[in-house]
């Protein structure tokens, strides 16, 4: 018996979708076919958001509650309008990564079941050189969104001050990530280098509210500054992104002057359509003003003439230079 399928027209291109009716997420009842469509009506922005760069798929064959895993290179079979392009990996390796550059991609991706679109923070023709400054705040046990807020609005004055706009949205879950675009003319390290001056800064301005240690037994309730997501090789849900949680949340885009006012929870496959089309997109103009780094450079060279040097990085990536010794702090005391 052949399988359920359906097919999607979409920028001119006739899709197959397979098993349209399978449920992905069961609390909402939201099919395949639902998420294709999603897809569909949030195109423009999406694009704009993750097309034309190196990207990773978070994939889903029996819905968000079941088995997941990742993929970077192109499956067999991908159509000739889904193209790849060489990146280079933390261990030195050099791999094919997917590239979307259209909304029929991103509907074909769909169709692999994948649910999380994870893209890097650099273009698909420059790839080693970030045009994103991106910072995750992430809270602890103990904090919640409201307490992301408060960081996030410190966060966008001190990335004000080293001459950056920056661009606010929710992660889908209880976090908030802050962008700022700038100019590709730094590598991989040296933009991570810039993140955790901010990220200093901020915990200067907040240290009982804001954290960069990497290890949770230090962080106490306060947000956590991810500064490793800034590496190479590590990304985070782009916007207009859905998250594998049962309510069928979506990465959302926000204006700042909403920030403070905002339910995250709201933001769902179901209701982030209709936001989008009555208020528009609040990253339109992302791309308008890239800023520089250079700033920012400067405060992580006045912090190590200070004493405060390389911070751990993940535990998958080769021992770095200047890195501290990556292990638990209580574990070396004990040692």
């Amino acid at each position: 018996m052949a399988s359920e399928a359906t097919t999607l027209s979409v920028g001119g291109r006739e899709l197959r979708l397979s098993s349209p009716s399978r449920v992905l997420w069961p609390e909402p009842g939201i099919t395949k076919l639902d998420l294709a469509n999603y897809v569909v009506e949030v195109g423009d922005a999406f694009l704009a958001a993750n097309g034309g760069r190196p990207l990773s798929l978070q994939r889903f064959p029996g819905g968000v509650d079941g088995e997941q895993f990742f993929s970077k290179n192109p499956p067999k079979g991908a159509p000739d309008f889904v193209r790849s392009v060489p990146v280079v990996y933390p261990s030195g390796r050099t791999h094919p990564q997917l590239v979307i550059d259209e909304i029929a991609a991103a509907v074909w991706a769909v169709q692999m079941n994948t649910v999380v679109f994870h893209p890097w923070p650099s273009r698909a023709d420059a790839s080693d050189f970030p045009d994103q400054l991106r910072i995750d705040l992430d809270p602890q046990p103990g904090t919640d969104f409201d307490d992301a807020i408060a960081a996030a609005l410190q966060l966008r004055e001190v990335l004000a001050e080293a001459g950056l706009e920056t661009f606010v949205k929710t992660s889908g879950n209880r976090g908030l990530h802050v962008f700022a675009p700038v100019e590709p003319t730094h590598e991989f390290l040296e933009v991570r280098h810039a993140v955790i001056a901010a990220a200093r800064e901020l915990e200067r301005r907040m240290p009982q509210a804001v954290t960069t240690a990497w290890w949770k037994e230090e962080r106490g309730e306060r947000i956590f500054v991810d500064y490793n997501q800034a590496n190479r090789d590590r990304t985070m849900a782009g916007a207009y992104s859905p998250r594998p949680l049962p309510h069928a949340p979506v990465s959302t885009p926000l204006d700042w002057a909403e920030l403070e006012n905002t339910d995250p929870a709201e933001f769902t496959i179901l209701t982030v359509p209709a936001r989008l089309a009555s208020t528009g997109d609040p990253w339109a103009s992302f791309a308008a003003k890239p800023g520089t780094i250079d700033v920012l450079l400067g405060w992580w060279e006045r912090d190590l003439a200070d004493g405060l040097g390389e911070l751990p990085f993940p535990p998958d990536y080769p021992k770095m230079p200047g890195e501290p010794p990556r292990v638990q702090p209580s574990r070396a005391r004990k040692a």
